[in-house]
């Protein structure tokens, strides 16, 4: 059901095998497909957007909604919704209402985790309740994913280290074309470019949450 609910929520997810942690995110996601934002066709004539990573050949490219250069100029909820390995995160940024802080100046830097990263963080009923009851806690996870300032990987590098909306201070190290986060996450497709936000995809789920993932209600949690 969880597949069904991807597929006609996410334009580009053909190409992208996406997995839903739980019956909140189904819910969200299939949500999204009624209120989702506008078509990321841009105005002007398309800005050429190099990503950089070892899952940027399994999502959207060329012409297919979704591909990078159509996402430049979108505001950056938005653009969460078109990146098809990125639904339990887009869902966690509405459950919380944490757009408006992805959307203003002066721009944010973004590391997304990707769903398999949640589901390998947390069990589906930790990641239900997360979503529809400790939205707080939630928001406060997502903020530890949020940097100020639309920077692109090559600059994450650079500066060595990156503080958080949340406050955490990050380490970034080169790792082959892109980085690994704090000695634990990898940027598996860097670069994507949003109105000022630069949103890199990562492997990991960061953040001081404990992981809950492979407890009993992992398999007992059956959705209807």
């Amino acid at each position: 059901m969880t597949d069904t609910f991807a597929r006609l929520a996410r334009p580009g997810a053909r190409r992208a095998r996406v997995t839903l942690a739980g019956t909140a995110v189904a819910l969200l996601v299939a949500a999204a497909g009624c209120t989702s934002g506008s078509d990321p066709t841009p105005a002007s004539p398309p800005i050429a957007v190099a990503v950089t990573g070892s899952l940027c050949d399994q999502l959207p490219a060329g012409d297919e909604p979704g591909n990078p250069n159509s996402l430049v100029g979108q505001p950056a909820d938005q653009a969460l919704q078109w990146i098809p390995v990125l639904t339990t995160f887009e869902a966690a940024v509405r459950a919380t209402g944490l757009a408006s802080e992805l959307t203003g100046s002066p721009g944010v830097t973004i590391l997304a985790p990707t769903d398999d990263a949640f589901t390998a963080k947390f069990s589906r009923t930790n990641l239900d309740e997360l979503l529809l009851q400790d939205t707080d806690k939630l928001r406060e996870l997502l903020r530890d994913h949020v940097v100020t300032g639309p920077m692109p990987v090559a600059e994450l590098v650079d500066a060595g280290s990156a503080t958080t909306l949340a406050g955490t201070r990050l380490t970034v190290t080169g790792q082959d074309q892109g980085a690994r986060i704090a000695d634990r996450a990898d940027t598996v497709c860097a670069d994507y470019q949003a109105a000022n936000a630069r949103i890199h995809v990562i492997n990991q789920v960061l953040g001081s949450l404990p992981t809950t993932a492979g407890t009993e209600d992992d398999h007992d949690h059956t959705i209807h």
